[in-house]
């Protein structure tokens, strides 16, 4: 005689689930997840020290004559839109402005060539104060944001939207832009040309 078949009892679940089942492993992926949460709340926290040079938000450093650290396409720009840089830089903020060039924009103007030598000449000019930076070879724009973080006595000039949004981040550091075929300064009221 053979077996008699026996017929699956109706709505009964096993009652073991699989090691390879994906239920199982996400939740010992969530208690990972959980434990390296805990893990770094329990480790102590960097604060970084706050600058003696800001007053809330307002800069204390910042004054004429004004130290400005201008980037490769402010000069690009200045150029297309026929504006002398330092006149141009005076009649914006009604004081005495020294334009400032570090090592990695001079690096990057030289790069770009032949097509952009008028900028080159115009960034040798001796009207203009050569910072060295003590970065070897990095971008241009990493080098102005380390250098605005570091000092907190520049107001930085740029036309780059992306560089204008990193400098917003640091308190107390003014950005120049150029819109309407003027130069325009931003985080700063008390200059003639900041935005009504």
């Amino acid at each position: 005689m053979g077996k008699a078949k026996k017929t699956r009892k109706f709505a009964v679940a096993k009652k073991i689930i699989s090691t390879k089942d994906t239920r199982v492993k996400t939740v010992a992926e969530k208690n990972k997840a959980k434990q390296k949460l805990e893990q770094e709340k329990a480790k102590p926290k960097q604060v970084e020290q706050a600058v003696s040079a800001l007053f809330f938000q307002y800069n204390t450093q910042l004054g004429p004559p004004y130290h400005i650290l201008v980037d490769t396409n402010f000069i690009n720009f200045s150029i297309r839109n026929k504006m002398d840089i330092i006149r141009s830089m005076m009649d914006c903020l009604l004081a005495k402005c020294i334009p400032c060039i570090t090592d990695c924009v001079m690096g990057e103007l030289e790069k770009l060539g032949e097509k952009y030598r008028i900028a080159l000449q115009l960034a040798k000019d001796p009207r203009f104060e050569r910072i060295p930076c003590n970065c070897k070879g990095c971008y241009a724009d990493d080098c102005l944001v380390q250098m605005a973080k570091q000092w907190r006595c520049f107001i930085v000039a740029t036309c780059d939207k992306e560089l204008r949004s990193r400098i917003r981040k640091i308190p107390g550091v003014p950005a120049m832009y150029i819109t309407n075929h003027k130069y325009t300064v931003e985080r700063m009221p008390e200059a003639f040309g900041a935005p009504r």
